[in-house]
C-alpha cells in the first residue's frame, strides 16, 4: 500500500466522517420510532448504513454486525439488475440470500442518492420482519428442506418506487401473502422512510461541501481506514490459527450437528488477514445454510471484536481481509434451492464464536471466549389469535431474555449480549409493551446464579424466562442452537452453561423440549426457557478476590462456587452484611487447587 497524497485537512475528514455517522443514527432513530412491529420498534432488529455509489461500505454507525458487513454486495446487485435505469426517486427491496442478503426475513430497502446527476451513495435500511409469508408463522424455519418449503416471498433487488411513488403491485402482493399485512406495511414505511431521510441529508451534505470534496473525502477516509487496519495487523504476531466448533444436533436430520472450521492466517509483514472457510460441510437440506452475506459478516465482525476497538468499520479496513470460500458449503456458499432461513443465527453464531476465540491462541490479552448462543424461548417467534381484538392475528419475534456475553482479557461478559452476531446492539423488549401488544403473560424473568463461565474474567450469566398465553393457544417457534455444546472458555476459562426449553403444565412434571421446536402453548401452560451463559477468560484462580466477593453478594455466584472454582474463602455472613474474604485461607485454598490440577 503506497502512502496516498492527502488533499483534505484531517480535521475536515473527521468532521465529515462523523456527520455521516450522524445521518445513519438519524436513520436509526427514525426507524426505531416509526416502525409498527415490536421486533423492530422495541427489540431494534434492524440496521442502517451508507454505501458509496461504487458499492463500498462507508458508514455503518451502530448497525448489527451480521446485517451490515455484506450490504455492499446487495447494492452491487441492485446496480447490475437495473443497469442504466437507476434514477433519483427510485427505491429497491432486496431480501434474496442468494443475491447478497442475509436471509429472507431481512427486508433491505435501498435508496440511490444522486447529486448533480451522479449516483454518489446508496442509503440502506435492513429490517427483520415479523412475518414474510413463510409456510409456518415464523420468519425462522430451521427444518425447511428448500426455499419452496420455506415459502418466503423473495425480492431480488426489486424496484418498489419510481419517482417516489410505490409500485402498488408489489404492495398488494405482500399484503395478500403476509399474515399481518398492516404491521408489515407500517414497517415497510418506516424502513423506506429512514432511507429517504438519509437521501435528504446526503443531498444537503453534498450541497454544503461540493461534489469534488465529498468524493475526495470518501477516497481519503478509506485510505486512512486501511492504514489504521494495516497498523493494527502489523502489531499482531505472524500466525496460522485453526479453530473448530459444532452446531447442535437437529433431530431427524443432523444427529451429530455440523462441524465448522475457520482457518486464519495473520501476515503482519504485508498487513493482511486471510480467512479460509472451505473446510466446512456441503449445503444441507435444512434452513441452516448461511448466505455469503451472513457468513462473511459473522467472521468479519468476530475479527473486529479481536482488534482495536476504534478501528473504522468500512471498505478501507476491509481491503486487508481476504476470504476463500468453497464451491458448495453450508458456510457462505449454499447451492440453490437450499434454504438460508436461519442464516443470520445458528451457524453464524458458531462462526463468530470460533473466530473470536481463535485469536486467544495468540496469547493472554488477545481474543475473547465464546458467547452464549441460540434463539431460546425468550427469542421465540410467537403467533396466534388475539381475542382482545375480536379476534385479530398476531406474529412477533420476542426479545425478552438473552444469552450471556463472552469474557475478554479486560472485562466480564455483557449481561444483555443476546447472541454473538448482534454483539449486544439490539434492545431487550419491554415486558409491559409485549403484554400490551400481544396476548402473552410473562411470569418471571431472572438471571441464573452459577451459570456463568468462570475465569479471571467471567462470562455473563444465563437468563431464564417463563411465559404463556392469556386466553387462546399460542404457537411458539423456537430455533435454538445453544442447548448441547456449551460456550467454551479460553486460556483456562471455563464454559458457560447451555440452554434448555421446558413446557410446563404440572410443575412436578415439566416436559423437556428439543432445541428446535414448534410448539403450541395452551392457556394454563407455560414455556420455560433458559438461555446459555458466556465462557470465561483466563484462570479462575487469578480472579481478584474483591471481584469474587461482589459476584457472591450480587447473586452472580454462590459461596460454593467461590470456594470450589475460584478458591476464595469467606468469613461472616451475607445476611448480616459481615461477609469478608479470608485472604490467608484463600491463598492456601488456591494453592491446594493448583496442586490438585497438577496431579
Amino acid at each position: 500500500m503506497s502512502e496516498p497524497e492527502t488533499t483534505l485537512d484531517p480535521v475536515l475528514i473527521s468532521v465529515m466522517a462523523n456527520r455521516l455517522d450522524g445521518i445513519v443514527r438519524e436513520m436509526t432513530n427514525t426507524l426505531l420510532r416509526s416502525a409498527r412491529s415490536a421486533v423492530i420498534s422495541s427489540a431494534r432488529d434492524f440496521s442502517c448504513c451508507l454505501v458509496t455509489g461504487n458499492d463500498e461500505l462507508l458508514a455503518p454507525a451502530e448497525g448489527l454486525p451480521v446485517h451490515i458487513f455484506g450490504c455492499h454486495i446487495q447494492t452491487a446487485n441492485m446496480r447490475e439488475y437495473h443497469k442504466g435505469d437507476i434514477q433519483r426517486g427510485d427505491a429497491y427491496l432486496d431480501n434474496d440470500p442468494y443475491g447478497g442478503n442475509t436471509h429472507p426475513a431481512d427486508h433491505t430497502f435501498m435508496v440511490p442518492v444522486f447529486f448533480e446527476g451522479e449516483h454518489l451513495f446508496t442509503a440502506v435500511s435492513k429490517c427483520h420482519m415479523a412475518d414474510i409469508g413463510n409456510s409456518i408463522p415464523s420468519s425462522y424455519f430451521v427444518r425447511a428442506r428448500d426455499v419452496y418449503e420455506e415459502g418466503a416471498l423473495v425480492f431480488p433487488g426489486v424496484r418498489i418506487q419510481r419517482d417516489f411513488k410505490n409500485n402498488e403491485d408489489i404492495m398488494r402482493m405482500c399484503r395478500a401473502r403476509i399474515r399481518v399485512p398492516d404491521q408489515w406495511y407500517g414497517d415497510y414505511l418506516a424502513g423506506l422512510g429512514s432511507a429517504r431521510i438519509a437521501e435528504r441529508r446526503l443531498e444537503a451534505f453534498c450541497e454544503k461541501y461540493g461534489k469534488d470534496t465529498v468524493k475526495a473525502f470518501m477516497r481519503e477516509w478509506f485510505d486512512y481506514s486501511e492504514r489504521r487496519m494495516v497498523d493494527n495487523i502489523k502489531r499482531l504476531p505472524k500466525a496460522s490459527l485453526v479453530n473448530k466448533g459444532r452446531s447442535d444436533p437437529l433431530e431427524g436430520l443432523l444427529p451429530d450437528g455440523l462441524e465448522l472450521t475457520v482457518k486464519i492466517d495473520i501476515d503482519p509483514d504485508e498487513g493482511n488477514i486471510h480467512v479460509d472457510l472451505r473446510d466446512n460441510p456441503p449445503s444441507v437440506d435444512a434452513g441452516l445454510n448461511t448466505s455469503l452475506g451472513s457468513a462473511t459478516s459473522a467472521v468479519v465482525g468476530a475479527i473486529f471484536n479481536a482488534l482495536d476497538k476504534d478501528l473504522p468499520r468500512n471498505e478501507g479496513a476491509f481491503r486487508r481481509l481476504h476470504f476463500q470460500y468453497a464451491e458448495d458449503s453450508v458456510v457462505a456458499a449454499p447451492t440453490f434451492p437450499h434454504s438460508c432461513s436461519v442464516s443470520t443465527t445458528n451457524v453464524s453464531e458458531r462462526l463468530v464464536n470460533i473466530t473470536q476465540s481463535a485469536f486467544a491462541q495468540l496469547g493472554d490479552g488477545m481474543g475473547l471466549s465464546e458467547g452464549g448462543a441460540g434463539l431460546g424461548a425468550g427469542m421465540a417467534v410467537i403467533s396466534g389469535q388475539d381475542l382482545r381484538r375480536e379476534p385479530e392475528p398476531y406474529v412477533n419475534r420476542l426479545m425478552l431474555s438473552t444469552n450471556g456475553g463472552p469474557a475478554s482479557a479486560e472485562a466480564d461478559g455483557w449481561v444483555n449480549y443476546a447472541i454473538p452476531v448482534i454483539a449486544g446492539l439490539m434492545y431487550r423488549d419491554s415486558v409491559e409493551v409485549d403484554e400490551l401488544k400481544h396476548p402473552i403473560r410473562v411470569e418471571s424473568l431472572t438471571l441464573v446464579t452459577d451459570s456463568a463461565g468462570a475465569g479471571r474474567r467471567r462470562g455473563a450469566p444465563a437468563q431464564q424466562i417463563e411465559y404463556g398465553p392469556t386466553h387462546a393457544p399460542m404457537m411458539a417457534v423456537i430455533s435454538c442452537d445453544g442447548q448441547h455444546a456449551q460456550p467454551r472458555g479460553v486460556l483456562g476459562g471455563l464454559p458457560g452453561t447451555s440452554g434448555e426449553t421446558w413446557l410446563i403444565e404440572d410443575e412436578a412434571q415439566p416436559e423437556r423440549m428439543p432445541n428446535v421446536v414448534q410448539l403450541t402453548i395452551n392457556p394454563g401452560q407455560r414455556v420455560r426457557g433458559r438461555d446459555s451463559a458466556g465462557g470465561g477468560y483466563g484462570d479462575p484462580l487469578d480472579r481478584e478476590t474483591e471481584r469474587v466477593i461482589v459476584d457472591v453478594l450480587e447473586g452472580w455466584e454462590t459461596l460454593e462456587k467461590a470456594n470450589d472454582i475460584y478458591g476464595v474463602i469467606f468469613t461472616g455472613e451475607i445476611d448480616d452484611e459481615s461477609l469478608e474474604v479470608d485472604e490467608a485461607a484463600t491463598e492456601a485454598r488456591r494453592q491446594e487447587l493448583r496442586e490438585a490440577r497438577a496431579n
